[in-house]
C-alpha cells in the first residue's frame, strides 16, 4: 500500500478559497493512487475564531488560571474543528473521508502537558480505514497519555504529527503545505531576491529551522530523518513541487550540482542578549556556577563560548534581566549587550572548505558590521551582531555567497 501523508497548516484552512486548494491537493494524491492521510492544524491565526492563539486569549480573558491539563483539552479543539470541516467538504465532493483525533489515530504521548513527546503510535485503525478507501484526516498537534488525557505537542506540533505518522505508517512521502513556495535561501521579508531551494538535506533544514527559519519545525525534521522518509515542503496555493528534504547522499541524484553549493541559506534570530561574565580573582568555578544558576532558573542559554578569561553566552531579551539578577546574586558583575541578533550561514557543502569564514568577515566588514561573537560546526557558522545590523548582515551574506543566483 502506497501511503502519502499531507499536512495543512492554519493559513491553508482559514478561508473557503484556501480549503478548495487543499481539496485539490488531496485529489491529486488520490489520482496518483496514494492512500492518503491528512494532518490538519487549527484554522487561521490570532483573532480568527478557532486559532490556537485565539483560544489562549480566551483563557486570559476568563480567569487566566487554567491548569496545564485542562489547557491542552481546550487547545485540542481547534484541530478538531479543522478535521471535521475538511471531512465534511471531502464527503460533499464524493471523496470518502473519516476524521480522527490524535488519540483515535493512536498517538500516545507522555504527560508533559503543553509540550508532550510522542512515545508510540498505534497505526492499526488508520491502516484499516485506508484499506477501506477512506482519506483519513487526523487532528494534528495532539495525542493522549496512557491514562487517556489530551496532550498537545508544543509549537509546530502538527508538523511533528505528520512526520511521526509518516514513520509509523511507513509512508512513501510526507508533504508539508504552507503559505510559501517551499524553503528559500533566506527570509523573503528581508531578502527580496531570496530563491527557492529544490532540494536540501535533513541536516541543513534542521539547522535552518533551529536557527530561525519557520517553514517546518526542527523536531519534525528529526523524526523524518531518523525514519528515512523524504519530506516535501510546498505551497497550498500552487502546484509547484516546492523543496524536497532528504538524505545528503541522495542530493546529487535529485540535483546534479547541489554538492558544489557551499552555502545553502542564511537564517536569523532576533531579540537576544549577549552576557559576558568574568571570573572572580582566585576562583576557578565560574563556568560551573554560571550554568548551574541558569539551569536552576530555567533560562535557556545559547551561543556559548568558554575560555580562561570568562564565559560568554546569549539568552532571549525577555530573560536577560532575570539572568543578570541571578548572576549578581552570586557576586558576579555581568556585562549585558541587549538587542542582538544571531545570523547563521548554513550549508552541508562548506565542511572543510577554506575561505568560508573569510568571506563572512569580508561581507560584514564591507557593511561596517561588527561581529560580537562567532562559532561554527560542520554545517553552520554563526555570528552575533547588533540587532540594528541584522537585516543588513543577512542581505550582505546572501549577496556574498551569491544565493540570489
Amino acid at each position: 500500500m502506497r501511503i502519502l501523508v499531507q499536512k495543512f497548516g492554519g493559513t491553508s484552512l482559514s478561508t473557503a478559497e484556501a480549503r478548495t486548494h487543499v481539496i485539490e491537493h488531496i485529489q491529486d494524491a488520490l489520482n496518483q493512487e496514494y492512500k492518503t492521510v491528512v494532518v490538519v492544524s487549527a484554522m487561521g491565526r490570532r483573532g480568527e475564531p478557532y486559532a490556537t492563539d485565539t483560544l489562549l486569549d480566551w483563557v486570559g480573558q476568563n480567569g487566566n488560571n487554567l491548569p496545564a491539563r485542562e489547557r491542552d483539552m481546550l487547545l485540542c479543539c481547534g484541530e478538531f474543528i479543522s478535521a471535521a470541516t475538511l471531512c465534511s467538504l471531502l464527503n460533499a465532493e464524493g471523496i470518502p473521508a473519516v476524521a480522527l483525533t490524535g488519540a483515535q489515530a493512536g498517538i500516545l504521548t507522555n504527560d508533559e502537558f503543553g509540550n508532550a513527546q510522542i512515545v508510540s503510535i498505534r497505526p492499526g485503525r488508520m491502516l484499516e480505514l485506508l484499506e477501506q478507501g477512506n482519506v483519513v484526516i487526523v487532528a494534528g498537534f495532539q495525542g493522549e497519555t496512557a491514562t487517556g488525557d489530551f496532550t498537545t505537542l508544543g509549537r509546530g506540533g502538527s508538523d511533528t504529527s505528520a512526520t511521526a505518522l509518516g514513520a509509523a505508517l511507513n509512508a512513501e512521502l510526507v508533504e508539508i503545505f504552507t503559505d510559501v513556495s517551499g524553503i528559500l535561501t533566506a527570509d523573503p521579508r528581508i531578502v527580496e531576491d531570496a530563491k527557492p531551494l529544490s532540494v536540501v538535506s535533513y541536516m541543513e533544514i534542521c539547522n535552518m529551522a533551529h536557527l530561525g527559519a519557520k517553514v517546518i519545525h526542527p523536531r519534525a525534521v528529526e523524526v523524518a530523518m531518523n525514519a528515512g522518509i523524504p519530506v516535501r515542503v510546498r505551497s497550498t496555493f500552487s502546484k509547484d513541487k516546492g523543496t524536497l528534504v532528504t538524505h545528503a547522499d541522495a542530493l546529487r541524484s535529485e540535483s546534479g550540482d547541489v554538492q558544489d553549493r557551499f552555502v545553502t541559506g542564511i537564517a536569523h534570530v532576533a531579540h537576544i542578549s549577549q552576557i559576558r561574565v568574568a571570573p572572580q580573582e582566585g576562583s576557578y568555578d565560574l563556568q560551573l556556577n554560571v550554568f548551574k544558576a541558569m539551569a536552576r532558573q530555567r533560562i535557556s542559554v545559547d551561543f556559548i563560548n568558554v575560555n580562561p578569561s570568562g564565559v560568554v553566552y546569549t539568552v532571549f531579551d525577555h530573560e536577560a534581566e532575570r539572568a543578570a539578577e541571578t548572576l549578581q546574586g552570586l557576586g558576579y558583575t555581568p556585562h549585558i549587550t541587549p538587542n542582538c541578533a544571531k545570523v547563521s550561514i548554513i550549508g552541508a557543502g562548506m565542511n572543510g572548505v577554506p575561505g568560508i569564514m573569510a568571506h563572512i568577515v569580508e561581507a560584514l566588514t564591507e557593511e561596517d558590521i561588527q561581529i560580537l561573537q562567532s562559532a561554527d560546526s560542520n554545517t553552520t557558522i554563526w555570528v552575533l551582531v547588533q540587532g540594528d545590523d541584522m537585516v543588513k548582515a543577512v542581505r550582505a551574506l546572501h549577496r556574498k555567497f551569491e544565493l540570489h543566483r
